[in-house]
């Protein structure tokens, strides 16, 4: 054996290594999201005095150097480090969100630009880069800040300054500009839910305050939306920026511009398409019925393009799918429901045939829907020719009773709802089924008499007579 065989690693070895590489890479993923600079000696902070310790002349000049102290950062990576330290800024940015709620009169020109600074320094960073091969939203945990002791109550404080009777959005525009709110934009994109959490109500209480950026705020989402969809498919503030658009939404003026009915056509319907879909969907729905509520015209392109972007191989989106139609068919208006009745129940004829039962039982709970029966009541001459011959195959050959069980009470309440029409169609059905029996016995007959010649013309071509 050469030296060169016996000194290579095993391949059991090379894989053991690459394994426990992995193990090690993921365990330290799962401990921190973001990275601060480790510090090459431990930080001592100057210890000030409580603000409800000193006169109410003093206490703006300390909230200054307080705010100006929470500007430094620790590493949370090294868990024994400057403990102490990491201590007395946990308790100093809790007696800064005592002091803002309750105190009145700190709100000078002076405290606005300490403050964004402060909130600055701590909650803009680089995310760290996350490998969509590695991590699944939908099954794995996601990574918590390893800082949130400390960026937790940043948030809180923050959220309590722009909640304060005193704060002036005139003075304040100063500082919490365009550039300010694109790097808030970019931390929609953490893994941890709770910073997502805080960063929506901080967003949504910018959005009211500062009328001047709502429009750029609406684009920046919109940008946000189009590069995940036709890019990046990975974003993970998805849900919590929907969430911040229902309201917006419902706050829009009539008519609705164009701009917005825009957004949902080119935006928000195409957000259906994401393989992710499950983490927002529930949000992007509302989105979508807060739009119809507003101007029901939009309910035809809305409903086409939902069909457009039917899940044609995963069932899990069409439950997801007939779920959203349904709340839309709740707050439909009969005019809008007799442009597209033939388009949509095409679709939910399809559905009801599905061999995946949770496909077909979601269609047929349609039928269960009071609102819903009174509009396919309305318009059983469209809608019941179109249903009736798959639910009438489906009756006889589905292979879950379940689903059976449910179509015979759907065939049902056609029955009730135009017999004259469902007798008629029953006597079509019939014969047409007794033609193509016929046709395809004629076929088996033709073939089979095709068999038979073939069968005679082998044997003449082998004894040269016909045998009789």
């Amino acid at each position: 054996m050469s030296s060169a065989a016996t000194t290579a690693p095993s391949v059991d070895k090379v894989d053991g290594f690459t394994r426990k590489s992995v193990r090690k890479a993921k365990q330290k993923r799962a401990q921190s999201s973001s990275q601060f600079r480790s510090q090459d000696k431990p930080i001592e902070l100057v210890q000030l005095p409580l603000l409800k310790d000193v006169s109410a002349q003093e206490q703006p000049e300390l909230f200054l150097k307080k705010l100006q102290q929470c500007c430094i950062l620790f590493d949370f990576m090294d868990t024994l480090s400057d403990l102490k330290m990491k201590e007395y800024k946990r308790s100093t940015l809790n007696e800064l969100v005592d002091y803002v709620t309750l105190s009145r009169g700190y709100l000078t020109e002076q405290t606005y630009p300490e403050v964004v600074k402060m909130v600055s320094c701590n909650i803009f960073r680089t995310l760290p880069p996350s490998d969509s091969n590695e991590f699944d939203p939908e099954e794995d945990e996601p990574t918590l800040e390893a800082s949130w002791p400390h960026l937790q109550l940043v948030y809180e404080f923050f959220i309590r300054f722009l909640e304060s009777q005193e704060f002036q959005p005139s003075v304040a525009k100063k500082y919490i500009d365009q550039k300010f709110l694109l790097q808030l934009l970019e931390l929609f994109d953490s893994e941890d839910p709770r910073e997502r959490d805080c960063l929506k109500t901080v967003l949504h209480r910018i959005y009211g305050k500062f009328l001047g950026l709502r429009a750029f705020i609406r684009k920046q989402i919109n940008n946000i939306f189009l590069c995940f969809v036709y890019e990046t498919e990975h974003f993970n503030g998805v849900a919590e920026l929907l969430e911040i658009l229902g309201s917006i939404i419902n706050g829009f003026a009539l008519p609705l511009k164009a701009e917005h009915k825009q957004f949902l056509v080119k935006v928000l319907l195409p957000l259906h398409t994401v393989k992710s879909l499950s983490l927002f969907h529930a949000q992007l729905a509302y989105c979508i019925v807060q739009f119809l509520e507003k101007d029901p015209t939009l309910t035809e392109p809305v409903i086409r393009g939902l069909l457009k972007f039917w899940p044609k191989t995963c069932s899990q989106k069409e439950v997801m799918f007939l779920g959203e139609l349904e709340e839309i068919l709740d707050v439909i208006e009969p005019t809008q429901f007799v442009k597209i009745q033939e388009l949509l129940f095409k679709q939910i004829a399809r559905c009801v045939s599905s061999p995946h039962f949770q496909v077909a039982e979601r269609a047929l709970y349609y039928w269960n829907n009071e609102y819903i029966m009174s509009l396919i009541e309305e318009n059983s001459s469209v809608i019941l020719p179109i249903m009736f011959a798959n639910l009438y195959r489906i009756s006889k050959e589905h292979w879950n009773s379940a689903i059976s069980a449910l179509i015979y009470n759907v065939l049902k309440a056609f029955m009730e709802m135009n017999s004259a029409l469902f007798d008629e169609l029953a006597a079509n059905y019939k014969s047409d089924r007794q033609r193509e029996r016929k046709k395809d016995k004629e076929r088996e007959d033709l073939w089979r008499k095709l068999e038979d010649l073939e069968l005679r013309r082998g044997i003449q071509n082998s004894d040269g007579v016909i045998a009789t």
